[in-house]
């Protein structure tokens, strides 16, 4: 019997996950994707801590009229603006599944406009 969308990605990001893993120095910076909303956070695997979050539920991003595509940009530029303050300038990518491709990848090269290297 065939997968599932939904089960296709899991497999997808559990193997990932086998490889990428954050540290405090290095966190993995994890993205969710829903049909309507995007969120992204920096996660230290280590101590099984999040260093921080953002998301296109968050007051500033979500009052901003545009594409889902724009609202993923302008979440990875607060996320990596957030990182830059917690003192955190390089992260390990964790896409969660999804294709590098539409919103995914605009959150990504917002993040890394906004100073992020990975």
């Amino acid at each position: 019997m065939a997968l599932t969308k939904n089960e296709r990605r899991l497999r997808i990001k559990n193997r990932i996950r086998k490889v990428v893993s954050g540290t405090e120095a290095r966190p993995r910076l994890a993205v969710y994707r829903s049909n309507k909303e995007i969120y992204a956070q920096l996660v230290d695997d280590v101590t099984g801590k999040t260093i921080s979050a953002a998301s296109s539920r968050d007051k500033d991003i979500s009052s901003a009229k545009a594409t889902k595509v724009e609202v993923a940009k302008l979440v990875g530029k607060a996320l990596a603006e957030k990182a830059l303050k917690a003192g955190v300038e390089t992260v390990s990518f964790d896409r969660g599944g999804y294709l590098y491709h539409g919103r995914v990848k605009s959150l990504a090269e917002g993040a890394r406009e906004a100073g992020l290297k990975f």
